[in-house]
């Protein structure tokens, strides 16, 4: 971005040095194992002050504006596959936010601050089986008792879980109006009555963990909520907000590198006699591509400076999320189409890029539901009738 200092340079030079030593190599290894020693890793990022760029100083953050971050996220794009990076990502930009700026400075001594060190993994609990997209329909709660909250239910699809020392967990904690009778509270994921059920298996990010977790009568303190209670779902969006921004720009670098590894393989990959770039279908399709890419980024950085400065971005956001996950669809399976047999192997990038880059529509709201966020502000959707 033309925006970055030599300090957003020095973050990206930062994290690429870990990458290159301490993740990199162990990539294909961690794929096959279905799960990274994320404690380890996180560990290593917080050391390097990686994991709270943009989180408040007193917490052991930076406390630097999210162009910073975005500058991070960029360079997490030199990871060889989407599980690790997500996994971080969780972390930073979708199971913490709102601790941070919402927590009381109790939780956040407890929560916050060793997320940021990478002492204590977190994840975001949000979904449940029959609430994904529908975030208002969830049906665990959260009731008072004496000094404590209990908490009975689930959650489906949980990054990070399976190694989680903590999940911020949306809950209802009343009978009110759906929207107004959530919280976020911060449960120990080995409180009693936690129950890792079962490890899910995917059809790519096979590196980072995913699980299916019970409640039965956990009790956790009150003091373990964030912020008000009842403000749970609008603190959500706003999550919901930040994580679509990071779901954006980590987009960026992946597209970007697959249509690198095609323009070199299909150059030097021959077949009847020629480099198939030498084909003009191939080389003109991938200057189509590049100009998406293109647009794409500038739309992004749009977006990152309004954020940064305070605005409102959700309808610009909700285009770029549509966007993100069609055009790692379109980028994919077209680069994949030009690796031929290749592209159809495991130990080629491409297929795990094909493979993890398809989340990219479903995960941090489905382009359905981005699309119904636009409408709404465009004002196109159909007027209800009053009975």
């Amino acid at each position: 971005m033309d925006i970055y200092t030599d300090t957003h340079h020095e973050i990206q030079r930062t994290m690429r040095k870990i990458i290159e030593k301490d993740i990199n190599p162990y990539v294909d290894e961690w794929e096959k194992a279905r799960i990274f020693p994320a404690h380890e890793v996180f560990k290593k990022l917080g050391d390097a002050g990686l994991l709270g760029i943009q989180k408040p100083e007193k917490y052991g953050g930076m406390g630097l504006d999210y162009t910073y971050q975005v500058a991070a996220v960029e360079a997490l794009g030199d990871i060889n596959c989407a599980a690790i990076p997500m996994a971080i990502g969780v972390q930073t930009d979708m199971a913490t936010p709102a601790l941070a700026r919402y927590g009381s400075e109790q939780l956040c001594e407890e929560f916050l601050r060793p997320a940021i060190t990478g002492e204590k993994v977190a994840c975001i609990g949000v979904s449940e089986p029959h609430a994904g997209s529908d975030v208002a329909n969830i049906k665990t709660n959260a009731r008072r008792d004496g000094d404590d909250y209990v908490i009975n239910g689930g959650k489906m699809w949980i990054t990070n879980s399976w190694q989680a020392d903590y999940m911020v967990a949306l809950c209802n904690t009343s009978d009110e109006h759906r929207h107004s009778n959530k919280s976020l509270i911060v449960i120990p994921m080995d409180a009693p009555g936690v129950e890792r059920a079962r490890k899910l298996e995917k059809m790519g990010n096979h590196a980072s963990d995913t699980g299916q977790i019970f409640f039965d009568d956990v009790r956790v303190p009150q003091r373990n909520l964030i912020g008000q209670e009842g403000a749970g779902f609008i603190y959500q969006m706003q999550q919901f907000e930040e994580e679509r921004l990071w779901a954006v720009v980590s987009t960026v670098s992946g597209l970007q590198a697959c249509i690198d590894e095609t323009i070199e393989y299909t150059r030097e990959r021959h077949t009847f006699g020629k480099p198939i770039l030498d084909n003009q279908v191939v080389h003109f399709r991938l200057a189509e591509l590049q100009i998406e890419v293109e647009l794409y980024r500038a739309l992004m950085e749009k977006c990152v400076r309004q954020f940064s400065n305070g605005e409102n971005i959700t309808k610009l956001v909700s285009m770029l999320k549509i966007k993100s996950g069609r055009l790692m669809r379109e980028v994919t399976d077209t680069c994949l189409q030009y690796w031929g047999g290749m592209g159809y192997m495991d130990e080629t990038p491409i297929s795990r890029r094909y493979r993890d880059g398809r989340l990219a529509s479903i995960g941090g709201g489905a382009d359905e539901v981005m699309l119904g966020v636009v409408c709404k502000m465009l004002g196109t959707l159909p007027v209800k009738k009053k009975n």
